[in-house]
Parts: C-alpha cells; sequence; structure tokens
C-alpha cells in the first residue's frame, strides 16, 4: 500500500561535539518504506522555522517529478542559534560554541543520517540569516561537505564574502550556489548579498552553477517562503521535464544530434544526484518534435535504439525506427517493422491501429 504523505520522524541525537542532546526533525519520502532506493539528503538549518517550508515544497516538487524525492533534516536551533553561529571577531571562522557545531553537523549528524537512512552523496544546506552565512563554512573546506547551498539574506561574517571570493574558482566538485535577498531586507544584510552576487558573477568556474536572487516586496522573514521554491527548481533544473523554453532556445538550435542532447541530460542527472532515473515519455517526444521540425531525419535511428532500451516492451523504438528507415529510403525495412510493432504495448499516444494503418500506407504506395 503506498503512503499518501511524506513521513516526519523526531530524533533525539546526543552529540559529544556539543555535550548535549539536540532535536532532529526527519521527512521521509512518500512510499520510503516500500522501496530500495537511496535518496539526496537536504540539511535545513533553523530547523524550528524553516523546516516545513522546504519539507512541505520538496514534497511538493517531488510529487510532481520536478526534483528528485529527497530526505529533509532539519536541525532544531531555537535559543541555541547565536551559540551555534559563534565565529571569531579576528578571522570570521567559528570559535568555541560554533566550532563545536561545525564539527557536529559535519562528523556526527551527517554520519548518523548515511548510516540510519539510504542517502545518496547529494547533499544539500539550507540556511537564512546567521545560518546562511554558517553554511558557507563548509565551502571552505578541502572537499566541501555538500554539494548545494542555498543561502538565504545572508547575515555575512565580516571576512566571509574575502572567502568565498577565494575558494570559488579553485572549486573541482560540482557545485549549486543559490542566493538571496530582498528589496525589504535589512539594509546592510540586503548590501552585502548583492555585493558579494557581484564579486561571484565575475568568478568564471565551470563547476560551479551560481544564482542570485532579488524578490521585491518580502521581508527578511518572509523572504524564505519566496525563494526556497526558486532555490529548488533552480538547483534541480536539470533534473525536471524538457519545457518549452529548453525546446526552443536549446534544443531546436542545436547544431549536433538531439539524442545525444538527451543522453546526455539523464547522464548528468546521475552523476550529479545518484540517480538512474528513466528518460521521460515527454522528453522522447520533445527530441521527436524537434526532429520533425529540422527534418534530421537520421537521428531517428538513434531515438528507436534510446526507445527500444527503455521501454523494450513497447512500440515506441519499432515506431521512431520505423520513420527513420521510411524517411532515408528504405520503405520495405520501414514497413516491416511497423509491422513487428504489432504486438508490443501502445504507449505514448502511438496505437497498434496506427503504425498498421503507416505499414498498409507503404505496402498500397510501393506496391508491396
Amino acid at each position: 500500500m503506498q503512503n499518501i504523505s511524506a513521513q516526519t520522524i523526531y530524533k533525539e541525537l546526543n552529540s559529544e561535539k556539543l555535550g548535549e542532546t539536540r532535536q532532529i526533525k526527519i521527512q521521509l519520502p512518500r512510499n520510503y518504506d516500500t522501496s530500495d532506493k537511496k535518496y539526496p539528503v537536504i540539511y535545513v538549518f533553523d530547523a524550528d522555522y524553516l523546516f516545513e517550508p522546504v519539507a512541505g515544497n520538496v514534497d511538493y516538487y517531488a510529487y510532481w517529478e520536478d526534483i528528485p524525492e529527497a530526505i529533509v533534516i532539519g536541525v532544531n536551533q531555537y535559543g541555541l542559534r547565536e551559540n551555534d553561529c559563534y565565529y571569531s571577531e579576528q578571522n570570521s571562522l567559528p570559535i568555541e560554541s560554533g566550532a563545536a557545531f561545525f564539527e557536529f553537523v559535519g562528523m556526527e549528524l551527517v554520519p548518523f543520517i548515511n548510516k540510519t537512512f539510504r542517502t545518496e552523496n547529494f547533499k544539500v544546506a539550507v540556511g537564512h540569516g546567521k545560518t546562511a552565512n554558517f553554511i558557507n563554512y563548509y565551502l571552505l573546506k578541502g572537499i566541501p561537505l555538500f554539494q548545494s547551498y542555498i543561502v538565504l539574506s545572508p547575515d555575512l561574517a565580516p571576512d566571509m564574502s574575502d572567502y568565498l571570493i577565494e575558494v570559488f574558482p579553485k572549486l573541482e566538485q560540482k557545485t549549486f550556489y543559490y542566493l538571496a535577498t530582498t528589496t525589504n531586507d535589512v539594509s546592510d544584510i540586503q548590501k552585502k548579498t548583492e555585493a558579494l552576487s557581484n564579486s561571484l558573477k565575475a568568478i568564471d568556474n565551470d563547476n560551479v552553477l551560481k544564482t542570485f536572487d532579488t524578490f521585491e516586496g518580502p521581508s527578511h522573514y518572509s523572504l524564505p517562503a519566496h525563494a526556497i521554491p526558486k532555490a529548488l527548481e533552480s538547483i534541480f533544473l536539470v533534473f525536471q521535464p524538457i519545457s518549452k523554453k529548453e525546446y526552443k532556445e536549446t534544443i531546436l538550435k542545436l547544431e549536433g544530434n538531439p539524442v545525444e542532447y538527451l543522453t546526455d541530460k539523464y547522464q548528468m542527472i546521475e552523476d550529479l544526484f545518484g540517480i538512474e532515473k528513466p528518460t521521460l515519455i515527454n522528453d522522447f517526444k520533445a527530441i521527436e518534435a524537434a526532429i520533425k521540425k529540422n527534418k534530421k531525419w537520421e537521428y531517428f535511428e538513434d531515438l528507436g535504439k534510446l526507445a527500444r532500451k527503455e521501454y523494450p516492451d513497447t512500440l515506441l523504438g519499432n515506431y521512431y525506427l520505423g520513420r527513420f528507415y521510411e524517411e532515408t529510403g528504405e520503405p520495405k525495412k520501414a514497413m516491416k517493422t511497423y509491422q513487428s510493432a504489432y504486438v508490443l504495448n501502445e504507449i505514448a499516444g502511438i496505437t497498434k491501429d496506427q503504425v498498421l494503418e503507416l505499414a498498409e500506407q507503404i505496402k498500397a504506395d510501393f506496391g508491396y
């Protein structure tokens, strides 16, 4: 039986680093208990108020398959935020209680989650205000702990911008960095955030995918409700089905094989998020439309082979291969390929009657 909603669990995690017990909120994906899949993990700081907006959006977007299903972990910091985010006035780096919290996350919380749940390597950190500044410290390590950072209206430490400007050109793993402020933000926060954004824009590193938003109207405290959906869309853009914009602005203008673009897209999903996602029918149809529009019929062969591999029990592959043979001057092969599709399952609006009609038309036209 399927779960109709995501599950939220509360755990008490005893920390040697902090010398205390810390409450952790955990949202598992729908159907976690009935699958054996591994999942990316989204770590939410300030979870006493930030967990629910993040968890709700993750569940919503995952339901519509715009982002992968993910485990959401929240660290409650109510009344402890100042201590957790404490840094040195000399060099802006975590010291004392801040250093202890930094180590708690990297050396106790993340290993505990990896041991307890089925996790992929891809990890996202979400922070707001002081915690938005704090999650940047994980970028300063030799190998950053997280692969993605949602930095909402950060209350930046004095030297943080300089550290980030220094580290961004050197990042060797794919890193997503989403930064946001608002026109009604705390004045100093808005000014520093926009300055940081301008500095980071100038840095050219193919491993870093940067997005910056300034929202019109929200306050410092309401910003997360506006920014979290945008951040998730930005980070998981490649995971989403091919959009009209992607089709018009990218796929139709490709010089080479659009089927290679499709396979590269899904390889990137696997490389980034550790997820083997089946190629969506929507995406097959987008590539089919581009082949027709550009009259590049030879690419139907690769599309047909991919469809046979991904959907072997359906007539999709035979349909595309039939189109390939028909459009490249081999009508007899096309006819036989269409005919052999009759025993396969219908899919994507392509019916058995349709492929038989295509075969009969060739038979009539060429007198086979």
